[in-house]
């Protein structure tokens, strides 16, 4: 049995490694040939978490599942709100083949996915990124978004002005790019041609009429139904693209909420990001058009990350 801790995943699991295999993971799912349930999510007071997200790369493939617990006060005492393991068997023994770091593959693994998405459905020459919020996800995006796009301006908002200057600076230091850190969230937004969601906020950050013509966002912080990143408005006027169409339909909380206030309906969601990759469904239909790309993420994103780390 392997264990990978992560030092491992974060030296091993590269941008280059992690884009193409994620992009094989989603055409893959919704092509059918890999398995998965919906995750389970078990809620404990002061927004304390447990879940579990079992699945497949097929039927004759490694299997597996992320055990998780979310503790989102750790935050205030340093220490990290998401913990856990990534499991995989043999698909020939059953055995326990490895135990991974789930917190650092699932900070990789989801930036990996919207650079995915944002190479499929951004415009071909956006260049200006905009972050609302300044933790792991952040900084992850940005890596990650740069591999897909040539960014020439980075913009970063956050509730905590000191915080999204450190975030800045780090940024700056490490990838050598200028991040302007904005005022609003609004401010944030206004010329950027890909938008990233990545906070933990429970009330929208983020609304529509702020969002320019042919813009693509990436709705990435809300997991699970009830906290909204985005208003209604944004949902409805865009052109909604799901990671997993089901887990949309049933834990998507901003498609959720519009649906709730007989806004749209479940054919909002125009299809799944592997079938825009696979050609099925048509991404973007224009250069004004907004594009949406909803992440609550999938266990196959994570398997095909361990196997690419055990291949590596």
């Amino acid at each position: 049995m392997r264990m990978i801790d992560a030092d491992e995943v974060h030296a091993r699991l590269t941008y280059e490694v992690c884009i193409p295999a994620v992009r094989a993971a989603m055409i893959a799912l919704s092509a059918g040939e890999t398995r998965q349930l919906l995750r389970s999510i078990m809620h404990f007071e002061d927004g304390r978490m447990f879940g579990v997200m079992p699945g497949a790369l097929g039927d004759t493939a490694t299997f597996g599942a992320k055990i998780l617990s979310v503790f989102p006060r750790n935050i205030d005492v340093g220490r990290p709100s998401h913990q856990g393991v990534v499991l995989t068997f043999d698909p020939v023994t059953g055995e326990l083949a490895c135990v991974a770091d789930a917190r650092s593959i699932t900070a990789i693994r989801t930036a990996a996915a919207s650079a995915v998405a944002t190479d499929a459905l951004a415009r071909p020459e956006a260049s200006r990124l905009a972050l609302l919020g300044y933790g792991e996800q952040a900084a992850t995006h940005l890596r990650a978004i740069g591999k897909v796009r040539r960014l020439t301006e980075v913009t970063v908002w956050g509730r905590s002005p000191e915080r999204a200057r450190a975030f800045a600076e780090r940024a700056k230091a490490e990838q050598g790019v200028a991040v302007r850190v904005a005022a609003t969230a609004r401010d944030a937004v206004a010329d950027a041609d890909i938008i990233c969601t990545v906070t933990e906020a429970s009330e929208p950050v983020l609304l529509g009429a702020w969002v320019a013509p042919g813009a693509h966002v990436n709705l990435v912080g809300s997991s699970f139904p009830g906290p909204a990143e985005v208003d209604s408005d944004l949902v409805v006027r865009s052109r909604f693209v799901a990671d997993y169409r089901e887990g949309i339909l049933k834990q998507g909380a901003e498609f959720l909420k519009a649906k709730d206030a007989g806004l749209i309906g479940d054919d909002h969601v125009v299809g799944e990001i592997g079938e825009v990759l696979s050609g099925k469904v048509v991404g973007r239909q224009s250069a004004d058009q907004i594009t949406a790309y909803k992440s609550i993420g999938h266990i196959v994103q994570d398997l095909i990350s361990v196997q690419a780390l055990l291949a590596a």
